[in-house]
């Protein structure tokens, strides 16, 4: 009932660029998710420059983005529920489905939260993924 008014609060007189963290919890400690999140769409009414999601744990229906047309979206499209590195081909692909929602220049790739849980080898190699998925899409893109 009070979460837009407070962050807009928040952010009153904030200078440079703002972003907001909508998060589901660490995949190490949260295990069961919802499918989706219940205060994503009021984010269009809020000051902030920047939302911040997590997609890849989720398998978030990227519909909920067309609320937020003037906002950057910061994608998290790195898995940490799972240990195993993905390609950088399957992180494109969670990259592209937000296309059709958002254009490609508002959007930033980041892992989804909680990296801080994972192996150290495994964590490095889903940041390599995810730099190797912006290059392909930079490719694709013609932006390179």
């Amino acid at each position: 009932a009070y979460g837009l008014s407070a962050l807009n609060a928040a952010l009153e007189g904030a200078t440079g660029t703002t972003a907001v963290h909508i998060c589901f919890g660490y995949a190490a400690i949260i295990h069961e998710r919802p499918e989706g999140y219940s205060f994503l769409p009021e984010l269009a009414g809020c000051p902030c420059d920047q939302v911040s999601i997590e997609t890849a744990q989720s398998g978030l229906d990227l519909g909920v983005l067309s609320d937020l047309t003037d906002k950057t979206i910061i994608l998290g499209v790195i898995d940490l529920s799972d240990p195993e590195v993905e390609t950088a081909e399957t992180v494109a692909g969670r990259v592209r489905r937000a296309f059709d929602r958002v254009p490609p220049e508002r959007i930033v790739i980041a892992p989804d939260c909680g990296m801080k849980y994972l192996p150290g080898e495994s964590a490095k190699g889903k940041i390599r993924a995810m730099a190797g998925a912006a290059e392909l899409l930079r490719k694709e893109l013609g932006a390179d």
